[in-house]
């Protein structure tokens, strides 16, 4: 394995292990850190428009539930395609907390009194694009259109949404910093063969229990399933622990789907390195980045640390 061939590193919701995820603060901040990429999640508001959001639902990462206590559906939760825009733009962001109320992550950003908003697709893209023209660089958008089944049930072209905003904003193919990733292989085919999309795709590969879509994930990373993406698909975005992980004699252990997916032409890039949920034996984020890059073989990873990510491969 050479080492110095390029390794993309990806922003997951922007520099989320230092502000809260997918607000403009974090965008700002993943993009003087010098990534190569910053994700963005997107759903669709009551008025149709894309906004960044990793959940169907408000209740995580902002304060929706003392602001409209009773718009939740029957499962409790408040969705935001039953909020207009304006409603959402009431909202206050903060750092990600669980059913109870506790910080997923309780060594991040404090609560508090800070003014963060859920942005739309559309100003984050600006403000990416507006970094880029400043800064002399071209740094790319990554985006996940998040259930667009869901989506389709509840009436809305989630994907066909996204796709015009890209088209509009001048991401229209594979040689622009766009891509264009989901769990659900129907809605990458949709995007290409019926919306005549030819940006980069990215099927993601989850676990068949999380429920992400009815794709079987298990077959995707087959041989057999991976033959049936490589004319789809650009790349793949395996979970981390599908390309490696920590034996129980606690020595780290490659699987072999990084190298069939490469031998097929598929870029590898896998989701989410974090320097707050590592195993011991890694021996920190700087590490496990090196070894990802030159034992593993990966073309690039999202991380919510990715200034650590940097340091460790310069």
């Amino acid at each position: 394995m050479t080492t110095d061939r390029k390794f993309t590193v990806i922003a997951h919701r922007g520099a989320s292990g230092y502000l809260p995820e997918h607000t403009l603060e974090g965008v700002a901040m993943a993009h003087a850190m010098g990534v190569d990429y910053i994700e963005q999640d997107v759903v669709l508001t009551r008025d149709n428009v894309l906004i960044v959001l990793h959940d169907l639902y408000l209740d995580a990462v902002t304060d929706v539930a003392d602001r409209f206590p009773d718009r939740q559906r029957s499962d409790g939760r408040r969705y935001a395609i039953d909020f207009t825009l304006e409603e959402i733009r009431s909202l206050r962001v903060h750092e990600r907390v669980d059913s109870s109320g506790n910080a997923e992550f309780p060594g991040r950003y404090p609560h508090g009194d800070a003014l963060f908003r859920i942005p739309t697709l559309a100003e984050e893209i600006s403000l990416i694009q507006g970094l880029n023209r400043s800064s002399g660089r071209n740094v790319g958008v990554y985006i996940e259109p998040k259930s667009p089944a869901w989506h389709r049930s509840e009436g809305r072209d989630l994907v066909g949404e996204l796709v015009s905003v890209l088209n509009h904003f001048g991401y229209t193919g594979r040689e622009d910093q766009a891509c264009l990733q989901s769990f659900d292989t129907k809605f990458l085919q949709y995007a290409r063969h019926e919306l005549h999309s030819d940006l980069k795709l990215v099927q993601l590969i989850g676990d068949n229990s999380w429920g992400e879509s009815d794709v079987d994930f298990d077959f995707i990373r087959s041989q057999k399933g991976l033959e049936s993406i490589v004319n789809l698909v650009d790349g793949i975005g395996p979970w981390l622990l599908q390309v490696m992980h920590i034996s129980k004699q606690k020595i780290p252990d490659i699987s072999d789907l990084t190298a069939r997916a490469q031998q097929l032409g598929l870029f590898v890039h896998a989701y989410t390195l974090r320097a707050d949920e590592l195993p011991a034996e890694i021996g920190g984020i700087g590490n496990a980045s090196r070894f990802l890059l030159h034992n593993v073989g990966l073309d690039g990873v999202f991380t919510d640390h990715p200034d650590q990510v940097i340091r460790a491969l310069v």
